[in-house]
């Protein structure tokens, strides 16, 4: 008798934990959570999605017919309950609240689970959205399927230097670019057991390299050189402007230490800023605009079209012709941040309303241009209200990072979002952390320059901090 009574016991208390939601009254709509990860297209391989609810009542969580551990309204997916809901193509989540002493069940929202690969790490510097100054920033990595994220160079270690543009070449780690300023000032190019520092400014060009990319197949890496400014606006949407006063195109050879370019890619009558390499590596694109003077006065006059040149590495030689991309300045728009997709199918792009540098403009939206079919629209699915710009294809073209301030419109977040094969891109989630509330409420940074990689940057830190601190730099010039 006394074990027929415990057995109820059990029985009931399971029974009600796990109720069917069939069984309880219904909410009219969804749950109010954060972050909202309703509708979203996720990869297999991807750290829990915890989330919170944002209702005062008391909660509990449902995937997939299944209770999620919950504290305070925080639902904590356990790594197995996680795994074993990534094998489902998705994840449906139900939200339960108890108001007037009963259960009451909100309709359920699903979580899709995607099974096209997606590159293992993320790297990305983290600075304080400040103007002209900051104690502390660093070039960061972060393993997607967990929370883990770790330093790949940081500035308290080099007296509190800007360091910025941290490029693998096409998702490699251990090849890659990034700059360094100031008082250690030089860019560390790393290509296997390769580390050096270099001195890029030269007599022939007017400033130091900036924005890179690599050439898919050659140790060459694309530059823009640029004479940038930035001002601040004293009303409207927008907090500050950055601009360029001139600005090229160049291409620097890493194994003869010398940079070169065409007339068509450094000329005194355009803007030639944020070059990127075809995936076959045989056309260099690039963001062009017609020059305006004076600045900053004429700032909302400068408009960029995307431009491309053949390249043949082979013999160093750039084509005689350029060929627009897409003319967005007649459109009455500017174009930024042109990057082709892997399988070369897509070229995504940042659409604004002038200039060529979008974090800071709230109309900036992502773009996609069918290179097949020459037709171009916004990616409905993944834009906002908000900025929404720098991105970075994975290795397989299916999956986008990028920044966005749709958040809060301050801080600039990393979301990723799934393109399938037809071009059609899916809501994008915010990158996910442990206890996300809490951490982003508390996190004073702003992630930004998002790269996919292929896997961990090994690179011995105390090498690399030897190069830059006590490297002389090795000086490049023009090709002759």
């Amino acid at each position: 008798m006394k074990k027929t009574i415990i057995a109820l016991f059990i029985l009931l208390i399971f029974g009600a934990c796990s109720q069917n939601p069939a069984d309880l009254p219904r909410i009219e709509g969804q749950p109010s959570i954060d972050p909202d990860y309703a509708g979203v297209t996720i990869p297999t391989a991807i750290a829990p999605l915890d989330f919170k609810y944002l209702g005062v009542e008391p909660s509990r969580v449902f995937a997939n017919g299944k209770k999620v551990r919950t504290r305070n309204g925080l639902a904590v997916f356990g790594r197995r309950q996680w795994k074993k809901l990534l094998t489902a193509d998705t994840i449906s989540i139900s939200v339960q609240v108890k108001k007037d002493g009963k259960w009451q069940v909100y309709e359920p929202f699903d979580i899709h689970v995607s099974h096209d690969a997606i590159d293992p790490y993320l790297s990305y510097r983290l600075i304080p959205p400040g103007y002209q100054g900051w104690q502390q920033m660093g070039i960061y990595q972060r393993e997607l399927a967990s929370y883990r994220q770790s330093a790949i160079m940081e500035n308290t270690l080099t007296g509190g230097d800007c360091m910025n543009c941290h490029t693998p070449s096409w998702g490699d780690p251990d090849k890659f670019v990034f700059h360094v300023r100031a008082a250690f000032g030089g860019t560390i190019l790393a290509n296997g057991e390769i580390l050096e520092k270099l001195n890029t400014k030269t007599d022939s060009t007017i400033s130091a390299l900036v924005y890179p990319f690599w050439h898919p197949d050659e140790d060459m890496v694309a530059f823009s050189v640029n004479k940038t400014m930035q001002v601040f606006h004293s009303g409207g949407p927008n907090r500050i402007e950055v601009y360029d006063e001139a600005s090229d195109v160049v291409v620097y050879d890493a194994a003869r230490h010398e940079v070169l370019w065409s007339p068509l890619t450094k000329s005194a009558d355009y803007f030639e800023t944020f070059p990127s390499f075809s995936p076959d590596g045989k056309w260099l694109y690039f963001c062009s605009a017609a020059a305006v003077s004076p600045m900053p006065r004429k700032y909302d006059q400068a408009k960029y079209a995307i431009m491309r040149i053949a390249f043949d590495a082979s013999t160093r030689t750039f084509g005689d012709a350029l060929e627009t991309v897409f003319d967005a300045p007649a459109m009455g728009k500017s174009a930024s941040f042109p990057r082709v997709s892997p399988d070369g199918k897509y070229l995504c792009f940042t659409l604004q309303e002038y200039g060529n540098f979008p974090i800071w403009h709230q109309d900036a939206d992502l773009w996609l241009l069918d290179l097949t079919t020459g037709e171009a629209g916004p990616l409905e699915g993944i834009n906002s209200d908000s900025v929404d710009s720098f991105h970075t294809w994975s290795s397989n073209s299916r999956w986008m990072v990028f920044s966005s301030r749709r958040d809060d419109g301050l801080y600039t977040r990393l979301y990723i979002g799934h393109i399938d094969e037809n071009g059609q891109a899916s809501k994008p989630f915010l990158l996910p952390q442990k206890d996300p509330v809490n951490y982003y409420k508390k996190l004073i940074y702003s992630y930004n320059l998002p790269q996919f990689m292929i896997g961990k940057v090994k690179v011995n830190k105390r090498r690399l901090l030897n190069v830059i601190r006590n490297s002389g730099g090795t000086d490049i010039k023009p090709a002759e």
